[in-house]
C-alpha cells in the first residue's frame, strides 16, 4: 500500500528493510496493539485519514490499480547491494519495543499465525516472531522465470547471511500468488536460529521467574533446494496451487499462464534436494534448542503448541473463544472469518465475535472454513473479511463461492470492507474493513485475561478434537492430541 505522512505517528518505526505488508509484521502489530488497548486499524500502519484513499483506488482502472500495488511494494524493497547493512537484531529490537512495558505470565515465540494472535490476546501475552520478510529489489526478473529469480538472489543472499550468522534464509518465489510483486522484488524470508540479545533481554525483563515460554511450532514443510549451509530456495508457497503444480505443472497452471500472456506454459523449477520448514509459516527447530537452553539457565518453563497446517489452530481458537464467552455469560452467536493479515483481535472481543482465521483467500482456506461450519454449532451471524492480492491466481475462489459460507448463518451473512466487484483487486479493503467492523452493533467490555490454567482446562475438556498438540516440555505429557 502507498505510504503517506503520519503512518507511523502512533507506533515505533520499524527498520526500513522490513516489509510492512507481511504476515509477521502485521500480526505482531495486531498482537501488540491489542495489549496496548488499541484497535488494529488500517493494518496497524495506515491512519483513519487514509480510508477515502481505498475508495479512490478501487475506482481506478485495473491496470492502474495493479501498478499502484506493484510500486507500493517495490517502495519497501531494498537494493541487493545493501543486504550487508541489514542487522536482524534491529528487527527484534523494534519487535520488543512494540509491547507495553509490563510483566507477562507467558510469552509466545515462533511461527506466524492469525489464530495465534487471538490466542495471545485472550491470554494477554506477547508474541515474538521467528520469521520476517525482507524484500529485495529484482527489477529484471520475469515472475515466471523461477531459475532467474533464484540466480538473482544469490549475491544478496551471500551478503545478508555473512552479516547475520544466526539466521537461515528462505528465498521464496511464488509466481502464483505474488505475481504482481515478483516483477520488482524478491521475497527473502529469514528465520532466527537463536533467540539473540534483544529477545533474551525482553524475556528477562518481562517474564518473571517460573514464567512460561510457549513455542508456536507450525510443522508445515515444502520441497526445497539447498543452496548453502543457511540458504534455501523455495519454489511456490501455500495457497491455491499445490506443490506438484508448482514443480510439475497442470492444466490449471497452463490456463493461468495463458491468461497472463506469459511465454511459459509451466514453471521451470530447480532440482529439489530436501524438505524444509515452509518459508512463511513453518517453524525452524534450531530455535527450540536455543529456547530450551535459555529456559534452563533462567528458570522458565517451556511448552510447545504443535500443529501441521497453519489453519489447524483456527478451530481450536474459535471454540476456545466460544467456551470463554459462555464462561462470561455471553452468547457466542457471531462468527468473524478473517483472511491473512486482515484480522482484528480488539474488535473481535469488543463485539463478542468468535474469530476464525484463514491463512489466505484461496480454495484450501475456503475448505477449512466450510469444514469448520459443517462441524460446529450454527452461528446467527457470519461476517467475512477477504484479503486481496490482485491476481486471478490458480485456486482462487470466486466471490460467489466465498458467499457460500453465509448459507451457514441462521440469521445473516455479510462481508466486512469487501468490494465484491473489485475482488481480488479490492485494495480498498485494507482501510475499509475497520469501518464495517465498527458498524456491528454489539459492544462488550474488554475481558480480563484468560489464564494458562483455563486454557489447559479447555484442552483437557476437548481432548481428541483438534489437530494440535500442547506439550509440556518439562514432562512427557500431551495436553491435547489427535485429529478433528
Amino acid at each position: 500500500m502507498l505510504k503517506t505522512p503520519g503512518y507511523f505517528s502512533m507506533h515505533r518505526v520499524p527498520p526500513k528493510f522490513i516489509a510492512n505488508f507481511d504476515s509477521a509484521t502485521a500480526m505482531l502489530r495486531a498482537n501488540a496493539m491489542y495489549l496496548r488497548g488499541k484497535e488494529f486499524s488500517g493494518l496497524g500502519f495506515m491512519p483513519r485519514s487514509a480510508r477515502p484513499l481505498g475508495t479512490v483506488i478501487n475506482s481506478l482502472p485495473q491496470s492502474v490499480k495493479e501498478q499502484i500495488y506493484i510500486w507500493s511494494g517495490y517502495s519497501e524493497a531494498i537494493p541487493g547491494a545493501d543486504m550487508s547493512k541489514v542487522d536482524v537484531e534491529d528487527i527484534t529490537k523494534w519487535v520488543t519495543s512494540e509491547y507495553p512495558e509490563r510483566e507477562y505470565p507467558a510469552v509466545m515465540i515462533g511461527s506466524s499465525n492469525g489464530a495465534g494472535v487471538h490466542l495471545n490476546a485472550a491470554l494477554g501475552i506477547p508474541w515474538l516472531p521467528q520469521t520476517f520478510l525482507i524484500p529485495v529489489q529484482q527489477p529484471d526478473v520475469h515472475p515466471d522465470e523461477t531459475l532467474d529469480g533464484m540466480k538473482a538472489g544469490m549475491e544478496p543472499a551471500r551478503l545478508l547471511l555473512e552479516a547475520n550468522p544466526d539466521i537461515q534464509l528462505h528465498h521464496m518465489h511464488d509466481a502464483n500468488q505474488d505475481r504482481l510483486m515478483l516483477g520488482k522484488m524478491g521475497y527473502f524470508r529469514v528465520k532466527k536460529l537463536k533467540l539473540g540479545e534483544q529477545y533474551e533481554k525482553f524475556l528477562r525483563e518481562h517474564l518473571p521467574p517460573g514464567g512460561t515460554i510457549i513455542l508456536n511450532e507450525c510443522h508445515r514443510t515444502w520441497p526445497t533446494t539447498r543452496l548453502g549451509e543457511r540458504h534455501i530456495f523455495q519454489h511456490g508457497a501455500l495457497g491455491g496451487a499445490t506443490e506438484s503444480e508448482f514443480h510439475e505443472g497442470s492444466e490449471r497452471v497452463t490456463k493461468y499462464l495463458e491468461r497472463y500472456g506469459s511465454h511459459k506454459r509451466q514453471w521451470d523449477t530447480p532440482e529439489k534436494n530436501e524438505v524444509s520448514p515452509e518459508a512463511e509459516w513453518g517453524f525452524e527447530p534450531s530455535l527450540r534448542e536455543d529456547v530450551e537452553r535459555f529456559a534452563r539457565e533462567n528458570g522458565y518453563k517451556v511448552k510447545r503448541l504443535v500443529y501441521e497446517e497453519p489453519e489447524h489452530l483456527s478451530p481450536l481458537v474459535a471454540d476456545l473463544y466460544r467456551w470463554w464467552y459462555r464462561q462470561r455469560q455471553l452468547r457466542p452467536n457471531r462468527l468473524m472469518l478473517e483472511s491473512f493479515i486482515v484480522l482484528e483481535p480488539y474488535w473481535a472481543l469488543r463485539t463478542g465475535s468468535v474469530p476464525f482465521w484463514m491463512k489466505f483467500n484461496m480454495e484450501p482456506s475456503l475448505e477449512w472454513a466450510t469444514h469448520y461450519l459443517e462441524n460446529t454449532e450454527p452461528y446467527d451471524d457470519i461476517h467475512l473479511m477477504l484479503f486481496s492480492h490482485g491476481v486471478e491466481a490458480v485456486g482462487l475462489p470466486s466471490i460467489d463461492q466465498w458467499k457460500s459460507v453465509f448459507e451457514f448463518a441462521r440469521k445473516k451473512g455479510s462481508f466486512l470492507g469487501v468490494d465484491e466487484k473489485s475482488f481480488p483487486r479490492d485494495f480498498g479493503v485494507f482501510v475499509k474493513y475497520q469501518t464495517d467492523l465498527m458498524d456491528i452493533p454489539a459492544r462488550y467490555p474488554m475481558p480480563g485475561m484468560l489464564t494458562l490454567n483455563q486454557f489447559e482446562r479447555f484442552l483437557d475438556e476437548n481432548q481428541g478434537r483438534y489437530r494440535v498438540q500442547f506439550l509440556d516440555h518439562s514432562a512427557t505429557e500431551t495436553a491435547t492430541v489427535a485429529a478433528r
